[in-house]
């Protein structure tokens, strides 16, 4: 593993400093070098564009444009790149979306260092890679055919959606994500409509169907 990860440039993306840390000393005892952190998709994208690494690694959840923005945009502009996307979230949809954007790997943020470094590995030899835990449930997922309505969202009404869904007000959604009160309620009207939903209680409850949320 360590001659895998020798020399390594890595980009860190996360909007808590306490995992970048985490990360870092894991990465950094493996030999790898941590060439940048970002706290925002925003910033990720500025800081990838300025230090070229060998590969970033992104939560999806993040202020801005958040990861699946920012992987969106990355991926349109440079192809090549390599990026594990990262989430607390035990799901099929946002792995199969982070996924379709073209992330290279998905890994739940409830894996064990080794599998974390595993998951490095794989990515930065050029292998797609899948959380062992979630691989199964994509799988079922797409051999049911059954369609989520949660893949009707667009990448920030997901964002939002997440986050009202978890009890956030819209004036917490508007300064996390850097935008106008009445774009996150136009966001909010859209998402009711889409999902069929009449109020936060029921976003709630279709979280916790998807296991977005734990009970």
């Amino acid at each position: 593993m360590k001659r895998t990860l020798l020399g390594k440039r890595i980009l860190l993306a996360d909007d808590h400093a306490m995992v970048r840390l985490g990360f870092r000393a894991l990465l950094e005892g493996e030999g790898c070098a941590i060439v940048g952190e970002a706290d925002a998709g925003e910033s990720a994208l500025r800081c990838h564009a300025e230090l070229q690494p060998d590969l970033l690694i992104m939560d999806v959840s993040m202020p801005g444009m958040g990861g699946l923005g920012a992987l969106e945009r990355l991926r349109s502009t440079q192809p090549q790149a390599r990026i594990l996307m990262l989430s607390a979230h035990h799901d099929e949809v946002i792995p199969v979306r982070a996924l379709r954007l073209g992330a290279s790997g998905y890994l739940c943020k409830r894996a064990m260092p080794e599998e974390f470094l595993k998951a490095v590995a794989t990515v930065l030899r050029g292998e797609r890679y899948i959380d062992p835990e979630l691989a199964s449930m994509l799988a079922l997922a797409q051999f049911s055919g059954a369609a989520n309505p949660l893949e009707s969202l667009t990448e920030r009404e997901l964002a939002v959606f997440l986050k009202l869904a978890m009890g956030r007000t819209v004036n917490e959604i508007a300064e996390q994500f850097c935008l106008g009160q009445s774009t996150v309620g136009t966001h909010l009207y859209h998402i009711k409509q889409k999902l069929n939903v009449r109020n936060v209680a029921e976003m709630t409850l279709v979280a916790l169907r998807a296991r977005l949320l734990e009970a």
